[in-house]
């Protein structure tokens, strides 16, 4: 059993680190900007899915272990990337752009706490 879910842990964390890396650029290509807008957008769509998933089983949602670790631990877990987000900062930071890093880490934190808690609540209201 360990060795299986090893499997669909690294299974999600292998797609969600390449739709990470493909969402990522895509956001940060339309968005003409040194703000990181592709890894804020990440994190808070990572922070949107794992608040629902969270949600629908918190209010009765069956949904099998394996499937549980595939899309928070795995998915969520290779897809959000609070690593990144702390390396941006730091160049922000270390840069002139003081300013930018106070905003971009502030939103994100907000912005994430809102998602997981507006996923959270629909989840509540889709599972009745």
């Amino acid at each position: 059993m360990l060795l299986f879910n090893i499997f669909i842990v690294g299974a999600g964390s292998c797609l969600g680190g390449i739709a990470r890396y493909l969402v990522g650029k895509v956001v940060q290509s339309v968005c003409d900007s040194t703000f990181p807008w592709g890894t804020f957008f990440v994190n808070v769509i990572g922070c949107f899915i794992i608040g629902l998933v969270y949600g629908f089983i918190d209010k009765g949602m069956q949904i099998s272990d394996g499937l549980r670790l595939f899309i928070t631990v795995g998915f969520c877990g290779g897809f959000t990337t609070f690593s990144t987000f702390m390396h941006e900062n730091y160049l922000l930071f270390s840069g002139t752009q003081h300013l930018t890093v106070l905003l971009y880490a502030v939103a994100s934190v907000f912005a994430g706490f809102l998602m997981v808690y507006l996923a959270y609540n629909m989840a509540a209201r889709l599972i009745l």
